[in-house]
């Protein structure tokens, strides 16, 4: 029997460890994939030798305020500039967009320094959490000396929590950009894993009120501490989601408050049903 026994659990072990190597695959290949969106840099606009760098990375998406935080570094090149492009060689002014609340002007002579501007996003609501996806146009053109001069642009994404999907262009001097932001592959998958847990955590307490209430059992306090329990760790549990949805967000209408509902529910049946089971039992035995 022994010898039976040995190959199955040899290929139980091996199945766990295949299984946990797959996985380890599978999180490194997801890894390997942010990583590399993250690395990706788009370019757009001119190569002309006297023109105006902008390098621009989104620091941060603020899904809540509907507005994303872009670091920009403007290096003139060539005539453009003087001490290897530390500053402008005469009054330069960066105009961008609608989407940024300002155009950005750089006084000649002066050193220039890294600019964090603040850009509105368009198109989706962060009540769709974790499917919620957003939207902006960037654009970037430079004068100088009352001219137009040529640009050359460089995007990036530095926000870990969001994947961009980006398409450069150039019109007439000016670099574009076409930004579509969406939640990250890892946010996704935390966030479902997070649905998930909630769903099986609830279905947990319901088949423990179902045995306690079938059986006829008391106010068993092991059990009910263990569900009140529950009932509160998953309000801290969700707080935990990545990017800090709001409640009311698509996650809580999913998982969350449905989850609540139910083990609180779960609790209070087994607190009246263990009430009942143990006014009965202390009930004296008819003469």
């Amino acid at each position: 029997m022994r010898l039976l026994h040995r190959p199955r659990g040899l290929l139980l072990a091996g199945l766990v460890l295949l299984a946990v190597a797959a996985a380890a695959t599978v999180g490194v290949w997801l890894q390997f994939g942010e990583r590399q969106d993250l690395d990706t840099r788009y370019r757009a606009g001119s190569s002309a030798p006297d023109r105006v760098d902008v390098d621009a990375s989104v620091q941060r998406v603020d899904a809540a305020g509907r507005e994303l935080v872009l670091r920009v570094m403007v290096t003139p090149r060539g005539s453009l500039g003087e001490a290897g492009g530390i500053s402008p060689a005469r009054t330069l002014t960066l105009q961008t967009s609608p989407s940024i609340r300002t155009d950005l002007t750089f006084p000649a002579h002066s050193r220039i320094a890294t600019v964090d501007v603040p850009v509105t996003l368009t198109g989706g609501s962060i009540t769709d959490y974790p499917f919620d996806a957003y939207a902006a146009v960037l654009e970037f053109g430079a004068v100088q000396g009352g001219e137009a001069v040529p640009v050359h642009m460089t995007l990036s994404n530095n926000d870990a929590l969001f994947s961009a999907l980006v398409e450069a262009s150039e019109a007439d001097d000016v670099a574009v950009f076409s930004v579509d932001l969406a939640r990250s592959s890892s946010v996704l998958v935390f966030a479902v894993f997070m649905m998930a847990a909630m769903w099986a955590l609830a279905l947990a307490v319901l088949i423990g009120t179902w045995f306690l209430v079938s059986r006829g059992k008391g106010l068993t306090w092991p059990a009910l501490g263990w569900m009140a329990a529950t009932l509160f760790a998953l309000a801290a549990f969700r707080n935990t989601a990545p990017g800090t949805p709001p409640i009311g967000s698509l996650l809580d209408y999913i998982a969350f408050l449905w989850a609540e509902t139910l083990i609180a529910f779960c609790v209070v049946t087994v607190v009246v049903m263990g009430m009942r089971a143990e006014a009965v039992a202390s009930e004296p035995p008819a003469p």
